[in-house]
């Protein structure tokens, strides 16, 4: 394979601004931008600040549409024009290739662009982790609609095994290729503070921010927590012993990054966990929920608690905090593993993925 086959000119890059999506969106198209790949980003959802329009920008085109995500949308109808919305932008801008970081987008797109679907995360493995039940009948529909875009896909990605094998559970389909997450977040030397940070969306059950305020009430340090504890469907958290800070921007969520001793994250549902890997790259040392994702990336490089266990939180959380050398030898175990994440590497297996899907597509075409 050829780095020209390998190596679009130019990619289509489906975004939200409501979740992570939004920040791998824009790392991995900073990291495409670097290796010369024009990035045409395609938003859907609620509409991003204008902070954030910005940052998209930099690296891109952005042309965002009025139409649902769709785990915000009340049936299948309501993201009907979707496909026709990609494929014109698509045929507009002259990409090369469609990453999409919804399956469904891909049910019932007509292109003859090889077509790369990223699971990030979805209703189905949702309900699977948080109730252990398939979803409600009401969300049949997504449940198929999503199978439907995975099957239309070239190729598939997830960014963990254990997602990967969710999944499969899930679902039943078992072609994946495990792209872990990146981040260009450059962290900065100076010597760390004693307080706690939690970087999260709050109002997700799944992340499991009860027991996180629970712990602070027993924590001998200050735990902050940044992020949104409104979801867009009526969802909210209250916390009452954390010190909540809101939705912050970027640049000031990653200030209190870099100076934090110590990152927790509760989380129950966490596909990757991209704050936790921010936080490694920064220095601080990681207390995290003993999930099977967790312990899959950051095992030997962080203290766990079970995740319905406040107390194990807290406790951690102290240990860390009475002991200093503790406290460096893992942020700095977690600092070295946060290596294998870099974006030069990301970016280097996404060609690879992408020149696959083209194969497949060209084959696909060629058989047709």
């Amino acid at each position: 394979m050829t780095a020209d086959f390998e190596r679009p000119r130019r990619v289509l890059m489906t975004v939200d601004a409501v979740g992570g999506v939004w920040r791998y969106a824009m790392d991995v198209g900073c990291g495409l931008r670097a290796e010369g790949v024009d990035i045409v980003y395609a938003g859907f959802g609620p509409r991003p600040d204008t902070v954030m329009v910005r940052e998209a920008e930099e690296n891109g085109e952005l042309h965002w549409f009025d139409a649902p995500l769709d785990w915000l949308a009340d049936g299948e109808s309501e993201l009907a024009a979707i496909p026709g919305m990609i494929a014109e932008l698509a045929e507009a801008r002259h990409v090369d290739l469609l990453h999409l970081n919804l399956p469904s987008q891909a049910a019932r797109l007509e292109t003859e662009l090889p077509v790369v679907v990223a699971a990030h995360s979805c209703v189905a493995t949702w309900f699977a982790t948080m109730r252990g039940t398939l979803p409600p009948p009401e969300w049949a529909w997504h449940e198929e609609l999503t199978l439907r875009g995975f099957e239309a896909a070239d190729m598939v990605i997830a960014p963990s095994r254990s997602h990967a094998d969710l999944l499969t559970y899930c679902y039943g389909i078992r072609d994946f290729e495990i792209v872990p997450y990146a981040s260009r977040h450059v962290p900065r030397s100076w010597e760390k503070k004693p307080y706690v940070l939690a970087v999260s969306r709050w109002w997700d059950q799944g992340k499991n921010g009860r027991i996180l305020d629970e712990a602070a009430a027993r924590s001998d340090l200050a735990i902050i927590a940044v992020g949104p504890s409104a979801g867009p469907n009526g969802e909210s958290m209250t916390f009452y012993n954390v010190d909540h800070r809101g939705q912050l921007p970027f640049a000031e969520t990653m200030a209190l990054l870099n100076d934090a001793g110590i990152f927790v994250s509760p989380s129950i549902y966490e596909p990757f966990g991209l704050g936790a890997l921010e936080a490694a790259r920064s220095g601080s040392a990681l207390v995290l929920s003993d999930t099977p994702t967790y312990r899959e990336l950051w095992d030997d490089a962080a203290l766990f608690a079970d995740p319905g266990d406040a107390e194990g939180f807290s406790d951690a959380i102290n240990r860390l905090a009475g002991d200093l050398r503790l406290r460096r030898s893992l942020a700095l175990h977690a600092q070295e593993r946060s290596r294998q994440f870099s974006l030069r590497h990301h970016v280097d297996v996404l060609f690879e993925v992408y020149g696959r899907a083209r194969a497949r597509q060209s084959g696909l075409s060629a058989a047709i």
